[in-house]
């Protein structure tokens, strides 16, 4: 999810993001850490990451969501709800349309892959 960017206020915002990226209001949180007027930080968040604040926030969250779908039997819905989301299917939406697959196609192919790695990895030591 790219490099903090060299705009400290930029960065500052970032950094809280990853951390609460499942937070209520988290564009308003960033541009409150920020400091800057909304405006202002939308602009040089656009600037520094090439991204929209809203855009890096569902970026985060599903990163993290795809994680837990490789890693965990946890719901669809329960994952929605962890990473940020009170609407599953919003989010079954806005994964398909970023990662080109349901949640539930890609815990098929995706989920056990670390499982399967580790054992491998034991296997081979």
């Amino acid at each position: 999810h790219g490099a903090q960017s060299s705009d400290p206020a930029v960065a500052a915002a970032q950094a809280w993001a990853v951390e609460h990226s499942a937070h209520g209001a988290p564009v308003a949180q960033m541009v409150a850490v920020s400091g800057l007027a909304e405006r202002t930080f939308k602009r040089r968040f656009q600037q520094a990451t090439g991204m929209a604040p809203l855009d890096y926030v569902h970026h985060l969250r599903l990163e993290e969501a795809k994680h837990m779908l490789e890693s965990s039997d946890v719901s669809v819905e329960s994952i929605a709800f962890e990473v940020g989301y009170n609407d599953a299917s919003f989010f079954n939406r806005l994964f398909r349309r970023k990662v080109m697959m349901s949640p539930a196609q890609y815990r098929r192919r995706f989920g056990g892959l670390r499982t399967r790695l580790g054992e491998a990895g034991r296997a081979l030591g």
